[in-house]
């Protein structure tokens, strides 16, 4: 009985990963294990809270980043970090900047190029609406609002190098 009870204890807990009970994996939105790393610059994503976001794939496996660059670097390329052939991104989760509450990263806007620095630097910074991204803009010296679509693979390896892409071509208020 007392193993029994443990079990039930440990998956409740979320000791076991992602699918081992059979069922579909969920977005984990708050609790990140202490060992888990981003699969693109490997460092450890629990330290970094309030950049955490995640991605969906469509074998329910869900990857966490450290941020917005690395998490785009993924989902450009899912093969170049580990994911088996024909694996698509079926959901992409942020945090919103101000509120810190997850929001569906292919609405939100991001901001590019401000005084704000990622765990890796230059980074895009999200917004459930362009009202708040604005705001930030004026506060800390942001560049120009971006939708995801807008975002590019161009983009953000500029972002990675360190230098924040002038004249990408995202059209700027829409």
């Amino acid at each position: 009985m007392k193993t029994l009870n443990l079990a039930v204890l440990l998956v409740m807990l979320g000791v076991f990963g992602p699918g081992q009970w059979g069922g579909a994996a969920q977005l984990d939105k708050g609790f990140v294990a202490k060992d888990a790393r981003c699969p693109v610059c490997r460092m450890f994503v629990a330290k970094f809270p309030n950049w955490l976001t995640q991605l969906k794939l469509s074998n329910g496996h869900i990857e966490t980043f450290d941020g917005v660059k690395d998490m785009m670097t993924y989902y450009f390329s899912p093969q170049s970090y580990g994911a088996a052939a024909g694996i698509t991104v079926r959901e992409v989760m942020v945090k919103e900047y101000y509120s810190q509450n997850w929001i569906d990263g292919r609405q939100a806007v991001y901001v590019l190029g401000s005084d704000v620095y990622g765990p890796m630097g230059h980074e895009l910074i999200p917004f459930a609406g362009r009202p708040g991204a604005e705001n930030f803009m004026k506060d800390h010296k942001g560049r120009e609002v971006l939708l995801f679509s807008e975002i590019t693979p161009q983009l953000v390896e500029a972002l990675r190098k360190g230098h924040t892409m002038t004249g990408h071509g995202a059209s700027h208020g829409k």
